[in-house]
């Protein structure tokens, strides 16, 4: 199903960010510097001309891509920011951090809009409408709504999540938490719907990532011995392992939007493209 892979050298915790192009090879466009501290995730706001990065240094970057340049710092967390996403919009973002606070962001007047204290520090976070969902060290899972004060869901999980993705229709959850477990959450019932484990599948830090494929056809999510793992979501088994490339733990997977090509970092300070 998929072929051999292409890779290209990359630090997985950097203090910079490069920007790589990809038309049939991967091309180096740009690189964003100003982090002094890790940058622990990355996203594009919805029209591709934004960066917004989460960083150790207790902050959130933003910069605009073509130019190169820092644009804004989004500075208020007391600890180090472990999620970074945009809203529906470019102008709104939410982070989450181990300061044990969410909070959402104004990116016209580059300021904080709400601060959510909650409970447990944050792996990170999902948007879907005016629905903010954040995963946690102490096991849970919570819903906040934008137009309410407190938290309207809690699902509880086995271990520390340590990475929530939604789904391309947004009817959809997916979970990776620390006791080797993903799980899919159906957001209109708010229950686990399916449950997904392997033999050696496991966890190899706080911030292993799981995705859903473009076609919600698949999950697929790495293990610290280096090999990704994909289940199928149909029969809830494991369709394949893709392996013998990564030699320490897959933190990190993502999916193309034509659902064609796999990217998967880890801890070797490299990461691979399969197709």
């Amino acid at each position: 199903m998929l072929a051999p892979p292409l890779w290209t050298p990359l630090a997985s915790e950097l203090t910079c960010c490069p920007l790589w192009l990809f038309s049939g090879c991967l091309e180096k466009k740009e690189t964003f510097d100003g982090s002094s501290g890790s940058i622990t995730s990355l996203a594009f706001d919805p029209s591709g001309s934004c960066v917004l990065a989460a960083t150790y240094d207790n902050a959130a970057q933003l910069w605009k891509v073509g130019d190169g340049r820092l644009k804004e710092i989004l500075t208020g967390h007391t600890n180090k920011v472990t999620a970074a996403k945009f809203r529906s919009t470019w102008h709104q973002a939410v982070t989450g951090s181990r300061d044990r606070t969410v909070k959402e962001w104004d990116l016209v007047k580059v300021a904080c809009s709400r601060t959510i204290q909650a409970f447990s520090y944050c792996n990170d976070v999902v948007c879907c409408n005016n629905v903010i969902v954040s995963g946690h060290h102490d096991k849970m899972i919570r819903f906040w709504d934008s137009r309410d004060p407190y938290c309207t869901q809690v699902i509880p999980v086995g271990g520390k999540v340590t990475s929530l993705n939604l789904s391309p229709d947004q009817l959809h959850l997916l979970s990776c938490s620390r006791d080797n477990v993903l799980k899919v959450i159906d957001l209109r019932m708010h229950t686990v719907q399916q449950v997904f484990r392997a033999e050696g599948f496991k966890c190899g830090s706080d911030g292993t990532k799981a995705v859903f494929s473009p076609d919600k056809r698949y999950v697929l999510a790495g293990s610290s011995n280096g090999t990704l793992f994909l289940w199928n979501m149909a029969t809830g088994k494991l369709e394949n392992r893709l392996e013998g490339v990564h030699r320490s733990s897959v933190n990190a997977v993502a999916w193309s939007p034509s659902g064609v090509h796999i990217g998967s970092a880890g801890r070797c300070q490299k990461v691979v493209l399969w197709r």
